[in-house]
């Protein structure tokens, strides 16, 4: 720092001198803040593709997001929304099942990816939980994952079930989209919706209120997109990619496939708004 000699030098007012010290902190602390919040603390992430562990890309990204469409957030606190009820996998599970290995977590979730579980629409709510251990014995067991690749499960009546173990409030890493796991949650429409299924109201507001949620623990507006990195090739975006998604998204904008089918997919636009009023937007 240069010092002026002290014939020329002026006398700088206090109230100046306080300001000019502040900032520099100030500005430090900024950054370090800026700094956190882009730490992953979850060291691998599931793949929807196996059930196994990918490693994060933390470098090399190569970006297809705009500088433009970086979404403003608001504070986590701004629009909140009340826990809809989540039926607890323990009433799901079957009998002697197998811990699976701890949790990953990552350090938010803001993205909820929609999906369809492929499986027959006609079925009683009262048989939902049969219907989970099924699809639970299947990923977990024939395929060999490591545990039910979705977050959450809902049936044709608007029950929400807690899938993948480690906390339905906590941020827990599924296998649900491919590229897209870490700071996401997959919640499964049982059934199937091809074009011209008829989509249950039910189903659709408590996809609705789940969205309103989960997305409102990190300030998320589920009308809005968010930012992503994938960590697959066989995403839609190679490893690296920043990609910009939908925050309410179907399993299709990140993944090639044709799930959650084309009724559902159409009624996304209708479930993002309700969850948005649900936050008081």
């Amino acid at each position: 720092m240069r010092v002026l000699p002290a014939a020329t030098a002026h006398r700088v007012p206090g109230a100046v001198r306080v300001v000019l010290c502040w900032v520099p902190g100030t500005a430090a602390l900024g950054l370090l803040l800026a700094c956190a919040a882009g730490i992953d603390p979850a060291a691998s992430q599931a793949s929807a593709g196996d059930g196994r562990a990918t490693p994060t890309v933390v470098s090399g990204r190569r970006s297809v997001m705009p500088a433009a469409a970086v979404p403003a957030r608001r504070a986590a606190t701004a629009f909140r929304a009340a826990r809809p009820r989540i039926v607890p996998r323990e009433a799901w599970l079957a009998p002697g099942t197998p811990e699976p290995p701890p949790a990953r977590y990552a350090g938010r979730v803001e993205a909820l990816f929609v999906h369809h579980t492929d499986s027959p629409n006609r079925y009683s709510c009262a048989d939902a939980p049969r219907i989970i251990r099924s699809l639970h014995a299947g990923q977990a067991g024939s395929r060999k994952w490591d545990d039910i690749g979705y977050n959450f499960l809902v049936d044709r009546c608007g029950t929400l079930y807690e899938g993948r173990a480690g906390g339905a409030e906590r941020p827990v890493v599924g296998a649900h989209t491919q590229g897209f796991n870490q700071g996401s949650a997959g919640v499964a429409a049982i059934g199937t919706f091809t074009a011209g299924t008829p989509v249950p109201r039910a189903m659709a507001d408590a996809i609705a209120a789940l969205a309103a949620w989960k997305l409102g623990l990190a300030g998320i507006d589920p009308r809005g997109s968010v930012p992503l990195v994938s960590s697959h090739d066989m995403s839609r975006f190679p490893a690296g990619t920043d990609a910009v998604l939908p925050a309410v998204a179907g399993h299709t904008d990140g993944y090639p496939t044709h799930c959650p089918g084309a009724a559902l997919t159409a009624r996304l636009p209708a479930i993002r708004e309700a969850a948005a009023r649900l936050q008081g937007r």
